[in-house]
């Protein structure tokens, strides 16, 4: 037998001439993680960053202005007094997602985060809907950011009519919009910084969110001293702890959930880490723990100075505050808000560029984003393209509505970096593409190959492993062996029935793919109380019993020893798999879900822009479009051939 897989087939080959199944092929066509050999090509992103970096651009990216409304909304609709432990729950929710990004971010540290993920162990396909999505994601992102500044500077100035007329907000009668200069110029400031290099933004990234920590230290420390004084008002309540039950302290974590996204902007920096296999996982960890800990203390602080009902639901920390006194804590308040704000914008910013970058470097967008600057290294022209897109979208429109897209992009790049995990640890990649370049090294080991195989099967038939009799084996081979159980000190015969490799990936691949089916089925039919009862209830069972399958089949079938050697060892290893990433997906899918009809109908548009654009453009510049799929025990072999036909 020969060594090459045919590109046509297994592997999502990449050749041209694949007949009728030409497209199918490109969606499920996998990359190589970057090694010594492949890299990502032209010249490479700085490793300037450490592990403070990366918590400043994590804690950066996730601490919003949103907490400071998000405590008086939720107390006061979902979870009263019960704040802290919502926050906990959705911390505990998002550090799921936390362990799959460390444990991919480590051994595959590229530019692209989920995108990247993805390609490597999903398909082209789904890693440019991914890729997509971010980048809706990040522009409406940072485009509401921008919008939201403007406000609270206006109010630490003295009022809304405060701001100098050049930078204030100019309502334009023949377009009927409101404009917002201010937001637009910290767009093209938070760009130019970005263009600068990525330590120096990232220091000043630092010294914003520290500013943003200290406000809120300033919330935690000052209620504290407030609620002993007063004796803790909010909470000698008769409604008790829970006003609205558990099922309102779980809905409140699902709201406070999206409180926690901005920590996977830490995983797009991965190409950019000194040390991404100890770096990345301690970088991510460390900020995830930190918001959930600010957020816990906040909520505990202002739920006690004042009774959840009373709670003014657009300025709760003000009002907190300032009725105990202290009006003059709204002006540090603010300050905390803007500088919240100006780190998170940092925090849309940055991670764009790099995935407009490693898509364009995998051929599925122009090659204008991958251009590296060679003195900064940094994608300053993606940079600059992202920053004009977000200005003109933060200086013409008013993009909350569009809010809930933001979260469409972060979930469904939370939900594949679980699914990546589940396919690492039972199915990884055993094909490798190589540019067709390598033909000729290719074909001299395929033919050095064989010849050894004609050697062996001639020498001792048996041992030929393309052997008809190998194929026909049984997929369970019955074997008895013997089990010594101390206790009973007797040897009792068991029955115990191994699995073949490849029928083990078969049935690992199918358990995960129908794992997925019982996730949408369960959170849908839990989700649409529109539907008939019958038909609900059919589909809620029919999912649990396809998750609990996936789940017990998962449990007890081996996981596949490549995992030990795919990509960048040595890096973070994620628990409890297939527990955690499982459950990550059930949360994830559930939230996508309950986004609402209207949110889908604005990404559904989207998405469908980026479908036509990959079919007319991306699949046909993939730059796997003539790659060569090898087994991945070869690859090295190849290369090392290819080294020497050079020398």
């Amino acid at each position: 037998m020969g060594l090459l897989v045919d590109s046509k087939e297994g592997g999502g080959g990449g050749s041209g001439k694949q007949g009728s199944w030409g497209g199918l092929n490109s969606l499920i066509r996998r990359k190589q993680v970057d090694s010594a050999h492949v890299k990502s090509g032209g010249q490479q992103l700085a490793k300037e960053l450490t592990i403070p970096h990366l918590v400043a651009i994590g804690v950066g990216s996730t601490i919003g202005a949103g907490v400071y409304i998000l405590v008086g909304t939720v107390a006061r609709e979902h979870s009263g007094p019960a704040l802290a432990i919502s926050f906990l729950i959705a911390g505990i929710a998002a550090a799921l997602s936390a362990f799959c990004y460390a444990e991919l971010a480590s051994r595959c540290p590229s530019a692209g985060s989920a995108y990247h993920y993805t390609y490597i162990c999903i398909g082209e396909g789904v890693a440019w809907l991914v890729g997509w999505a971010l980048i809706l994601e990040y522009t409406i992102g940072g485009s509401a950011v921008a919008r939201g500044i403007s406000p609270n500077l206006a109010l630490l100035f003295g009022g809304e009519d405060s701001l100098p007329a050049f930078i204030a907000r100019q309502y334009i009668p023949a377009l009927d919009m409101v404009v917002d200069p201010c937001a637009a110029i910290l767009v093209f400031i938070v760009t130019g910084l970005l263009c600068v290099g990525i330590k120096e933004s990232t220091v000043a990234q630092g010294i914003v969110t520290i500013a943003n920590v200290c406000a809120m230290i300033f919330v935690i420390v000052a209620g504290t001293y407030l609620g002993f004084k007063t004796g803790w008002a909010g909470y000698e309540l008769p409604t008790g702890y829970f006003p609205f039950g558990v099922n309102g302290m779980l809905a409140g974590s699902a709201t406070v959930f999206f409180a926690y996204i901005g920590f996977d902007t830490v995983a797009s920096a991965a190409e950019e880490v000194k040390n991404p296999q100890r770096d990345l996982p301690l970088g991510i960890g460390a900020a995830l723990s930190i918001c959930c800990a600010l957020y816990m203390l906040v909520s505990i602080v202002i739920v006690g100075l004042v009774p959840y009902h009373a709670m003014d639901p657009d300025t709760p920390i003000s009002t907190a505050f300032a009725s105990h006194g202290m009006q003059w804590a709204a002006y540090v308040i603010t300050a905390g808000a803007v500088t919240a704000l100006c780190s998170t914008l940092m925090g849309s910013i940055l991670p764009q560029p790099r995935i407009l970058m490693a898509m364009a470097r995998d051929g599925l967008l122009p090659s204008f984003f991958s251009d590296i600057n060679k003195r900064t290294q940094v994608p300053v022209k993606s940079t600059i393209a992202t920053g004009i897109g977000a200005a003109v979208l933060a200086f013409f429109m008013d993009v909350s509505q569009l809010a809930g897209m933001v979260s469409v992009g972060t979930l469904l790049a939370f939900t594949m970096v679980a699914i990546c995990v589940l396919i690492l640890r039972y199915v990884p990649p055993d094909e490798v593409p190589l540019p067709s370049s390598l033909q000729e090294s290719i074909d001299s080991v395929s033919s050095w190959q064989g010849r050894n195989s004609h050697e062996i099967s001639e020498e001792d038939p048996k041992a030929h492993v393309g052997s008809s009799k190998e194929s026909t084996k049984p997929l369970l081979d019955k074997v008895d062996i013997l089990v010594e159980l101390p206790l009973i000190e007797k040897q009792l015969p068991f029955v115990n029935y191994t699995i073949s490799e490849d029928n083990r990936r078969k049935i690992a691949g199918w358990t995960i793919m129908f794992t997925c089916v019982g996730v949408l089925l369960l959170t849908y039919s839990a989700s649409d109380l529109g539907l008939p009862s019958f038909l609900r209830y059919t589909l809620c069972g029919a999912g649990g019993i396809l998750l609990l399958l996936g789940l017990v089949v998962l449990t007890f079938i081996d996981q596949d020893e490549a995992r030990h050697n795919f990509g960048h060892t040595g890096g973070f290893i994620c628990p409890f798999v297939p527990l955690l990433p499982i459950v990550c997906i059930l949360i994830n899918v559930y939230l996508l879900i309950n986004l609402g009809a209207d949110t889908w109908a604005r990404v559904t548009i989207w998405l469908l822009v980026g479908v036509v654009i990959y079919v007319f453009y991306g699949r046909t510049h993939s730059s796997l479009e003539d790659a060569i799929y090898v087994p991945a025990a070869h690859a090295d072999e190849i290369f090392r051939s290819s080294e020497n036909y050079v020398s």
